[in-house]
């Protein structure tokens, strides 16, 4: 924000009866502590009265809220040794993007901390959450129905409608979002005007309608249509990164995405990025009769498939961390924030739980992901066409906080593979036969591996294997060996 819309933000805030949960005024007071109580209590307040921010106002006295300026320089101030402004960050769990803005009011210098609402789970400072009562700061644990109220609000209050942007006149509405490629993805009509556009991306749910002919702009019309990432302060680490290293390392990188397209939001940049994403693979002659000319090492529609869904599941309140693709020589990793919604064994059988339902119902809409409930279906099936080795999906819970990954492997002999990638290729091929309509059996496990008929016992013994570990079963275990078929352990 700028120092006018800073002012006038300012005015409207002074308007208040009082100071609210949502609205806290200060005069000089800077104790760290003190300022990251606050930035937990007023984050949680802001999500307990629908508000999008909560704010933190040095310059005014409290009681008379008379402008008096502050002698506060949060930038300037420290913490110890650390930045006051990267203390409080990482002070905050989860992770709290606040804005800090300084200007001139009415000649006397301002501070604004400009706060986003909890939108996952409480946020706390240490190991205490905080609300606003009144204009007291408390523990939340101490006010029971109103912490039952707080999970009750990020049960239905998903990313997609919270603000990106704002109080944004019509024209620059227009400049901030690629409304001519919206229009041609979602394949609806451009409007002639500028009033019919606006109201084809209220419709959509992209933008809000204000008095006065302004708009705010939602979280799922920035991420999808932003013509850059950056203007919008709490998305702009979430655009797409993709890397190319050289060997199987990460210590040398090689090239990384930065054309144009790169800080576009994910429907403008989808086509860009799948292309420089294949323009990074070597070509190669799979193994096995699956193909007969060169092509590029890994199926187009499991790169497809697996980008859109880190852009669609990922966690969008872990700040710092957005969705990436490395390229290394003999694999390539599709990572997103936040732990999956189900369990990593079951991807291929049931229906995606996404945090972020709207976002994945536009990405369908659009053609840039497949229905709910087939996208790793048909991963599995173009990576056992190409005959490589199987995908892995992991959850990553050792960290904090927690990612999903998608792992692709460049072809390999099957006496390159060991136990574990074996059993994984077997359990995963008996998933996708189940959900196809059919049971695995030898054969086809023999065809899917690229084994001859004559060495079935390699494969018996791969099934033998992935029955011990408890992935797959004997569909009637009375059959005789020959005509045996099995299930994966869940069916």
């Amino acid at each position: 924000m700028n120092p006018t819309q800073l002012s006038a933000l300012l005015v409207e805030l002074l308007s208040l009866p009082a100071e609210t949960e949502w609205v806290e005024w200060k005069h000089n007071n800077d104790h760290p502590e003190m300022i990251a109580e606050r930035i937990s209590a007023l984050a949680n307040s802001a999500a307990l009265h629908g508000r999008d921010f909560g704010y933190m106002v040095w310059g005014v006295e409290n009681g008379s809220k008379k402008v008096v300026g502050t002698t506060f320089r949060p930038r300037q101030s420290k913490k110890g040794n650390e930045e006051l402004e990267n203390w409080l960050m990482r002070s905050q769990h989860p992770q709290v993007n606040f804005q800090i803005h300084e200007w001139s009011h009415q000649g006397v210098p301002m501070v604004l901390f400009q706060i986003p609402r909890a939108s996952q789970a409480p946020v706390r400072f240490g190991s205490e959450e905080f609300v606003r009562i009144g204009s007291l700061t408390k523990k939340l644990r101490e006010y029971t129905e109103k912490e039952r109220e707080l999970w009750a609000i990020f049960a239905r209050k998903p990313f997609e409608t919270g603000i990106a942007k704002l109080d944004v006149d019509g024209p620059d509405v227009l400049t901030l979002l690629d409304f001519d490629r919206c229009f041609k993805l979602l394949q609806i009509p451009l409007p002639t005007d500028q009033q019919g556009i606006l109201g084809k991306l209220v419709d959509e749910r992209l933008i809000v309608p204000k008095p006065g002919g302004r708009f705010d702009i939602t979280n799922l019309g920035a991420i999808l249509f932003a013509t850059d990432l950056n203007k919008f302060e709490r998305l702009g680490r979430k655009a797409l990164r993709i890397i190319k290293y050289r060997g199987d390392g990460r210590t040398d990188m090689e090239r990384e995405w930065r054309d144009a397209p790169t800080q576009m939001g994910y429907a403008v940049a989808f086509e860009a990025a799948v292309a420089f994403i294949n323009s990074q693979l070597p070509q190669n002659e799979p193994i096995g009769q699956a193909f007969r000319e060169e092509v590029r090492v890994y199926p187009e529609k499991a790169i497809r498939e697996l980008v859109a869904n880190g852009l669609i599941h990922q966690e969008f309140s872990v700040t710092g961390a957005g969705p990436m693709v490395e390229i290394f020589d003999s694999r390539m990793e599709i990572t997103n924030p936040g732990e999956p919604l189900v369990d990593t064994l079951r991807f291929i059988d049931t229906p995606p739980k996404s945090r972020n339902e709207t976002l994945a119902a536009v990405m369908r809409r659009m053609k840039i992901c497949e229905e709910a409930g087939t996208g790793i279906d048909k991963v599995v099936a173009a990576i056992e066409a190409f005959q490589l080795p199987a995908p892995d999906f992991t959850a990553i819970t050792t960290s904090q906080p927690g990612f999903t990954k998608a792992t692709l492997y460049a072809p390999r002999r099957l006496n390159d593979m060991d136990s574990k990638e074996r059993i994984r290729a077997c359990y995963q091929h008996a998933c996708l036969c189940l959900v196809s309509g059919s049971r695995m059996t030898n054969t086809t496990l023999r065809e899917r591996l690229g084994v001859e008929p004559q060495n079935y016992a390699i494969v018996s013994r791969i099934i033998r294997d992935t029955i011990n570990a408890n992935l797959v079963k004997a569909y009637d275990p009375n059959t005789s060996k020959r005509f045996m078929q099995y299930l994966p352990f869940w069916a």
